[in-house]
């Protein structure tokens, strides 16, 4: 029992580190541009299926890991610039928008993928023992890949002039153009780094989730979660927001269906609202 339970808790830190990723990217969207992007989770979809046609297409993974990500890049900023943009700073109108193109990807990749789901094999395969247990040797290096992205995700945004741009287009945008930031283009940016982190995202979690045109809908919810509980406009918050809620629903799940552990996922979200509204890490954000 108590090897069941750690496997649950390894799988879920695993889970916990490529939806930060995810939920970072939504982060910084809204953060940045004030969107609420109900169309993310679809772009997390739209990486795993992206993956599997490309690793199937060319015989290697590593590609597709490559290519999906660069073109989540391009897609974004299309996006932005035909979707985004004329309806920027208009809250409701970005949720509509936004779910109207949820609904888009979602019909396009059923129509041109299928609606069965599919599954991709690991390109790493067998199993390492890990405190008693075999596990899965691509799960660890999927949550080491996902660990490492983080890290250069926040080197780039604190080491080079285009991560400060982006910080300083998040903290206060008028300040940041009148001191010759392109805002406009920073904000077009922004939403690119956003969709291609969900698309690889996306790429990464294909070998080990189902691949269909709704997988983006459980994960939604999740990423949402995570940014709330972080503290909105808290990055680091949202990275131990998303791994400490991915643990406690893969320990949950030991004695509860998966439902159920996802109802308790959102009643603690909701706990932590009425203590602090902010989010659990919203101080440091202040």
């Amino acid at each position: 029992m108590s090897e069941y339970v750690f496997a649950l808790a390894v799988n879920g830190l695993v889970w916990g580190l490529i939806i930060a990723l995810i939920a970072l990217g939504l982060s910084i969207i809204f953060g940045l541009l004030d969107i609420i992007n109900v169309a993310h989770g679809d772009f997390f979809m739209l990486g795993t299926v992206g993956g599997l046609v490309v690793a199937v297409g060319t015989g290697s993974f590593w590609l597709a890991l490559l290519v999906v990500p660069i073109v989540g890049l391009l897609l974004g900023a299309v996006i932005e610039r035909l979707v985004i943009r004329p309806t920027l700073r208009q809250a409701s109108l970005t949720i509509v928008t936004t779910f109207g193109l949820s609904i888009i990807v979602q019909e396009m990749v059923r129509a041109t993928y299928g609606p069965q789901p599919r599954r991709m094999a690991a390109p790493i395969e067998g199993t390492v023992p890990v405190f008693g247990i075999d596990y899965e040797i691509y799960r660890i290096a999927a949550a080491a890949f996902a660990a490492v992205c983080l890290i250069v995700f926040f080197l780039f945004l604190n080491r080079t002039r285009l991560g400060t741009w982006i910080r300083a287009a998040r903290h206060d945008p008028e300040t940041a153009t009148a001191l010759g930031v392109p805002v406009t283009r920073v904000c077009a940016f922004t939403f690119a780094l956003g969709t291609a982190m969900a698309l690889l995202g996306g790429v990464i979690a294909a070998p080990i989730t189902t691949v269909e045109f709704r997988t983006g809908v459980d994960i939604l919810p999740f990423c949402f979660m995570a940014v709330i509980i972080g503290g909105l406009g808290n990055l680091q918050g949202t990275v131990a927001a998303a791994i400490m809620l991915a643990v406690l629903e893969g320990l949950m799940t030991s004695v509860l269906e998966p439902t159920s552990a996802r109802i308790l996922s959102l009643g603690f979200m909701c706990a932590v609202l009425l203590v602090r509204p902010h989010g659990l890490f919203a101080g440091a954000t202040r």
